[in-house]
């Protein structure tokens, strides 16, 4: 099979510099420092009392989860923000446009590059997570979401930025407007229904003349909510109260924060149906990025 030209030139740059491999000594370092003292605290806790709290490495879990998560979310854009913007600023990518390799393949190849060395950040890490394997408390099909969830923000963020990479001649421009854009569905979203909720309960509060721990407490954001659905970080925390809590916890979880919702057959395949449409968002961001860099058709460049 016939490997991508720009996958392999930059995975190959990539693995030969010293950078990757002190990146990886720092992360796995940190994430080993904080799991060996979660253990210490454990056992000295066991010799005071007696006593095992097997929560602290579901914690312990949580805690890896959430770091790489957050790597994820807010490093993907920095590495693909430059990719394209970068080869127009060097004068380079009118020189791959004449080879015989596809706008869509120079997109992917740069994508997965970026990609596959955030991937061996997360893959690297596993290890540690699997010391929550021991006590139990996480199974297998908890960690195969969690790479999915991985999977779906990784593709999200780096799709936005190469996207806007496309999109403007500066690096500097592209990495502001990519992060500028995760803002508004990271905390955007979250906002249009904490504002929401909040007219709701004045509406109700006013027409019910009850106090705002009476029936004001029934409100909810109502159709907003499904806005969530492309929010990573609204995914990320739905999946892991879910898995340490009941399977109820997705409703339990949105209830406790967007009021209470009744049952539908979003709220019970949330996690699922949130990747999906997050994966079909990068795909548009990816589609536009091949059209603003395909010669003679593609979107006029923004300087």
């Amino acid at each position: 099979m016939k490997m991508n030209p720009v996958y392999k030139r930059e995975t190959t740059v990539s693995a030969r510099s010293f950078r990757l491999a002190l990146i990886l000594m720092l992360f796995n370092g940190v994430l080993a420092l904080v799991v060996m003292l979660n253990m210490y605290s454990v056992l000295e806790r066991v010799k005071l009392t007696a006593e095992i709290q097997y929560s602290s490495f579901t914690n312990l879990y949580v805690f890896v989860a959430v770091v790489e998560f957050v790597m994820l979310m807010f490093i993907m854009p920095a590495l693909t923000s430059g990719s394209i913007s970068g080869e127009r600023e060097r004068q380079t990518l009118d020189l791959l446009l004449t080879t015989v390799m596809k706008p869509w393949e120079i997109i992917w190849g740069k994508l997965t590059s970026s990609f596959a060395t955030m991937f061996l950040l997360i893959l690297s890490s596993f290890p540690l997570l699997a010391v929550s394997f021991v006590y139990g408390g996480v199974m297998y099909y908890d960690v195969f979401l969690l790479l999915l969830c991985y999977l779906a923000v990784a593709l999200l963020c780096g799709s936005m930025g190469i996207c806007f990479s496309s999109l403007f001649k500066r690096s500097t421009i592209a990495t502001v407007v990519s992060y500028g854009v995760l803002i508004i569905i990271a905390a955007g979203t979250y906002a249009v229904n904490v504002f929401a909720l909040s007219i709701a309960r004045m509406n109700m509060t006013n027409t019910y003349a009850l106090s705002a721990s009476g029936m004001a407490d029934q409100a909810n954001t109502g159709g907003f909510l499904y806005l969530l659905l492309i929010n990573p970080v609204a995914t990320f925390y739905v999946m892991i109260s879910r898995q340490t809590g009941d399977n109820n916890q997705v409703l339990k979880s949105l209830t406790n924060v967007f009021g209470p919702h009744p049952e539908s057959f979003v709220l019970d395949n949330w996690v699922v149906l949130s990747i999906l449409i997050q994966l079909l968002l990068a795909a548009v961001f990816l589609f536009a990025a091949i059209k603003a860099i395909s010669p003679g058709k593609g979107i006029r460049k923004i300087k």
